[in-house]
Parts: C-alpha cells; sequence; structure tokens
C-alpha cells in the first residue's frame, strides 16, 4: 500500500459541522455562555467531578489551578522529570519553583520514593501527571500528599478517559486539569478543563478567568482576575466530540493492543505494561535503542511518528539549575521512546502495515 499515515489528526465529521452551522445561525454570540455550561456539565458527569470550569488550554488550566490553591512566590511544587513542557512552567508562572523528581520505571509517572527526598519546608503542592494515561496507585500518591501536607493538583491533559479503581484520574486532589488541543482524544482546537469536589475553588477558579468578577457584565472586581474565558462556539465542537468519546476510548485501547500483540516478538521494543482495562493510551508509545533511525525509516515509508519528550532537566531553560543532578529513569526513556502513529481514525489494515514496516527494520 502507498502509505501516508500521520502520527497523529483530529477527527472532525458532518456531527461537529452542522452543530456549528446550526448555532451559527441560531444568532449565538460566540462568547462564553450557555453551550460552554453545557460541555462544562458533560465533563464533570464524565470524570464523576461536582464542578467542572473551561478555559483556553491546559498550560493556563494548571496555572488557575495554582494561583486559586495559593500556590505562588517562595512556594515549591513537586513535578515529574518526564512530561510536557506546560506542567513546570506553569509552576514558574504562578511564580512558584518547580522542583523535578525522576519517574518509575513501569509508569513513568513519578516515583514517589524519589519525591520525599525532594519534599522541603518551602514544598506546598504535588503536580501529579498520568503518563500517557497510566498512573501509579493514586491511593498511595494521595496518602502521601496528605502525609506531607501537599495539595494535589493532578496534570491529566493525557489521560481523558482513564481510571484508576473506576475512579477517573483527574478525581484524585484538589483540582484536576484536562487538555482538549488537537493532538487529544477528543478536541475543540484549543481549550482546558478543570474539575474540582470544592466549591470555594470552582467559584475562585471562574473569577480569576473573568477579571475577579462574580457575573459577566458587572464590572465589580473584588478579587484580581484575568480574561482566560472559553467560547461557546468551541463548547458546541466540544459537545459533539464529547458525545463519540465512550467509542474512541474504546478504539485507542484496541489500537494499543493491535500494536502490542504484532510486535510482542520483536525483542528490541519495549512496551510498558498497561491495563488496558482502565487506561485509554493517548500515544501508542513504544522504547527501543535507536529511536531517530527508527522514526526516519517509518517517515520514508510514509509513516509519521514523533519523539517523546525530553527530560526536563535537558531542557535549555532548566539545565541551569540541574547540571550536578541525574535523573536515570526519565532520562533512559526519553532517549528512548517514539510516538507510532496514533489517531483513533486509524485502521486496522493501517496498523498492521506500520506493524510490517517496524518488522522489516529490526529483520
Amino acid at each position: 500500500m502507498k502509505a501516508n499515515i500521520p502520527q497523529m489528526e483530529p477527527w472532525f465529521d458532518d456531527a461537529e459541522a452542522n452543530a456549528v452551522f446550526a448555532y451559527m445561525k441560531s444568532g449565538g454570540w460566540l462568547m462564553e455562555f450557555k453551550k460552554t455550561e453545557e460541555l462544562e456539565r458533560m465533563i464533570a458527569d464524565y470524570v464523576g467531578a461536582k464542578y467542572c470550569v473551561m478555559t483556553v488550554n491546559g498550560t493556563v488550566s494548571l496555572w488557575l489551578a495554582l494561583r486559586a490553591l495559593g500556590v505562588g512566590r517562595g512556594d515549591e511544587v513537586l513535578v515529574p522529570n518526564l512530561t510536557m513542557i506546560a506542567s513546570p512552567n506553569a509552576v514558574a508562572l504562578a511564580g512558584a519553583s518547580p522542583v523535578l523528581v525522576d519517574v518509575e520505571v513501569n509508569t513513568l509517572c513519578m516515583d514517589l520514593e524519589k519525591a520525599v527526598l525532594s519534599v522541603t519546608p518551602k514544598t506546598k503542592a504535588l503536580m501529579y501527571v498520568p503518563f500517557n494515561g497510566r498512573s501509579g496507585d493514586m491511593e498511595r500518591v494521595v496518602s502521601f500528599c496528605k502525609e506531607h501536607d501537599l495539595l494535589l493538583v493532578e496534570d491529566a491533559a493525557q489521560a481523558f478517559g482513564s481510571f484508576f479503581k473506576e475512579k477517573h484520574l483527574g478525581a484524585f486532589g484538589a483540582i484536576g486539569s484536562f487538555s482538549f488541543s488537537v493532538p487529544k482524544i477528543i478536541t475543540t482546537g484549543q481549550g482546558g478543563a478543570l474539575v474540582t469536589d470544592n466549591e470555594e475553588l470552582y467559584k475562585k477558579m471562574r473569577r480569576l478567568k473573568d477579571f475577579g468578577r462574580d457575573q459577566g457584565g458587572a464590572d465589580i472586581h473584588d478579587d484580581w482576575g484575568w480574561n482566560f474565558k472559553f467560547t461557546d462556539l468551541q463548547a458546541v465542537v466540544g459537545i459533539e466530540q464529547m458525545k463519540k468519546l465512550a467509542w474512541r476510548v474504546s478504539r485507542k485501547k484496541e489500537l494499543y493492543k493491535r500494536y502490542s500483540d504484532a510486535l510482542r516478538d520483536i525483542s528490541q521494543i519495549l512496551f510498558l505494561p498497561t491495563d488496558l482495562t482502565n487506561t485509554s493510551p493517548w500515544f501508542i508509545d513504544i522504547y527501543v535503542d535507536d529511536p531517530d533511525g527508527l522514526q526516519h525509516y517509518l517517515k520514508e515509508n510514509g509513516i509519521g511518528a514523533r519523539r517523546i519528550y525530553p527530560a526536563v532537566h535537558t531542557q535549555k531553560i532548566y539545565q541551569p539549575a540541574y547540571r550536578e543532578i541525574s535523573f536515570p529513569v526519565s532520562e533512559q526513556f526519553a532517549a528512548r521512546g517514539l510516538w507510532l502513529p496514533s489517531s483513533s481514525k486509524l485502521t486496522d489494515e493501517e496498523v498492521d502495515y506500520v506493524a510490517e514496516m517496524i518488522k522489516k527494520y529490526y529483520s
């Protein structure tokens, strides 16, 4: 087959197009209003949270969470060293100091045995990131935070549709954050969501994203706030995407299983242990000794692939603070990780073709 298989692509159809057309014809003002409220309720119900707040993207959502919790200048926040740069950068944006912690081998989530060594009197919060939808023992994470008097913020951007013991990831901490950027399982182009069971935090986040006021159109600002509101136009798309979420979660699991079954006999490839009952992998991740070589070979055969994130401490903006510190697990997996084509739109035949090309590479 002549391949043209991207690593990732969004999936819209007539449902989104018709919904946007109907909304525009209805005279909607596009700004955040009733459709955003409808999407927030859908997300809260799906996650099992009392409240949801939509905002412009996943980075801003993390900042809003930290700000609402009172994290700021002089505070430290524990952050895994293997994550998208938004996680530590949101801490820096809040005025606090991100403190990087190495990750566990089996989950690539924060290693609590390493985290305890980084707790200081300045440590105010722990940002837990379920890497590619996987989590460690969330009950242990909650207990760790209680033991050390830390606020738990969940950066669950990659974990929409993933659970631990039937409880949705993002619903364990004080606030959980999700992202709906283009590569995510559902998308509104850009967008972020915050979930919580705490009514006061909910109200505070709403004020923070709307100029510090309690209601739109009333220019009374008793609190600090900014304009990080969502739009109903995006919400119209998000509502239609949410209707497709259950199928996409199931399909992501099928894709991961099909890849892993097809490549299980290739000794050079490592798949992390993944409980597909609870975990909906965001991307299909493999770990190999020559990810650049494999990526180039796949590209030559019409297949998109993408290197996973570098370890945060190796990024230029974080290097000065960590020149003398080693993070062996995150360094190892960052050096070996590759995202394979992962769109829900992939057909079984396309997955089989990708697997066949990988087999040929290693033969």
